[in-house]
């Protein structure tokens, strides 16, 4: 009787188990995507956003990070909508006041050439200029 116990118990313990357990599955070793990033669709995106959401405001050194953390949002959200495969992305949004200066931007990246990719978008007002810069790491 003590034999039919343990095996209802262990049984039980064994199917408790098998039910918490996570799904794990097999590394594809794909190395290409099946919807490659496409630079051209992910600019004419940016550069709708940067005109709709800029168009109208002025400059203003107090307000423009919040600016550039909604506008750099919303590009991130459209650009996650077009759904490429394997991609992770990066946005990064910069708005200077026009003051008769240059703007010099530099950026480095542990990059693939062949899979990794960018893509950058201006915007350009009486008071000040915004640039766009999204990067598509690819991910396996």
């Amino acid at each position: 009787m003590e034999e039919e116990y343990l095996n209802d118990s262990t049984e039980a313990e064994l199917a408790f188990r098998a039910n918490r357990a996570k799904i794990r599955y097999a590394n594809t070793y794909r190395l290409e995507s099946h919807k490659k990033f496409r630079d051209y669709l992910v600019r004419d995106k940016a550069q709708a956003i940067l005109m709709n959401k800029l168009q109208q405001a002025k400059y203003d050194g107090i307000s423009s990070p919040s600016l550039c953390a909604s506008v750099s949002e919303e590009i991130l959200k459209a650009v996650k909508e077009l759904d490429f495969d394997r991609y992770k992305y990066v946005v990064s949004v910069l708005i200077v006041e026009k003051a008769g200066q240059a703007m010099n931007v530099a950026s480095r990246w542990v990059w693939d050439a062949q899979r990794d990719s960018w893509v950058s978008a201006k915007f350009e007002s009486e008071t000040f200029m915004a640039l766009a810069l999204i990067m598509a790491c690819y991910y396996d």
